[in-house]
């Protein structure tokens, strides 16, 4: 009885780990974003295993039925179409119903597109926040306009085809000339990391016909002063508390 929440590669292959391949080698089933998309990793990695869907469209309907399953003894590992369960993919909800009936949770490491792209990006991670996809429509504005006194550095999924729009939005919101950065297709072959100020951005970006999964990092807002430095500022006093 036990709900194993399993990362699976963002781009390239070779980035699943053997813990991963022994969980979902030794689970009685696997639930699915996408069978299609778990399909390909699955048959690359030679695994034959019960394959059934769990998507934003149906995990209201079916996690009930699931912890049932759970509770019965089974044991089964969740997987979204690339990276961790969760993290913009489903899986929250029955992760908490896992935890209301006392059926184990355990998640592995493994890839995720925020971490790569925020730490290649120059700009400061050791304080961030992770906004995943902003409101298409309703919520939106008010969303950044909650974020424009954000003093950490900003990180973003978006879609190619909302790429232009949300660029030009931040510029709107932070300015033009705040530092950003725009990764693309990380891990895969034609992979691409794009550094610079949010109008130098929207005018690399408007030249090229955008494809593949996109993170925006964004600089926060500069600290008011008399606030203290960020930890990388070299502040002297910095192991003062270790004495």
């Amino acid at each position: 009885m036990k709900l194993y929440l399993v990362p699976t590669p963002i781009g390239n292959l070779d980035d699943i780990t053997l813990r991963a391949i022994k969980i979902l080698q030794s689970v009685d089933a696997i639930l699915a974003e996408d069978t299609r998309t778990s399909g390909v990793l699955l048959r690359h990695l030679n695994i034959s295993k019960p394959l059934h869907s769990y998507h934003i469209f149906n995990e209201h309907q079916t996690v009930q039925r699931l912890v049932a399953q759970l509770k019965e003894g089974k044991t089964l590992a969740l997987v979204s179409d690339a990276g961790t369960p969760g993290i913009s993919d489903p899986g929250f909800l029955l992760v908490r119903e896992c935890i209301k009936n006392n059926i184990q949770v355990e998640c592995l490491p493994g890839p995720t597109a925020f971490v790569p792209a925020l730490v290649n990006s120059g700009l400061p991670n050791d304080r961030f926040t992770f906004e995943g996809f902003l409101p298409h429509k309703k919520g939106r504005q008010t969303r950044l306009a909650e974020l424009a006194g954000e003093e950490r550095t900003m990180v973003f999924y978006e879609s190619p085809h909302r790429l232009l729009k949300t660029l030009q939005q931040f510029a709107d919101t932070f300015g033009a000339e705040r530092p950003a950065s725009v990764s693309r297709e990380l891990t895969k072959l034609f992979e691409e990391n794009q550094r610079g100020p949010l109008s130098e951005l929207i005018t690399y970006f408007a030249q090229k016909t955008i494809k593949g999964e996109l993170v925006v990092c964004v600089q926060g807002k500069e600290p008011s002063r008399g606030k203290a430095k960020r930890v990388y500022d070299n502040d002297s006093d910095d192991n003062e508390d270790d004495e």
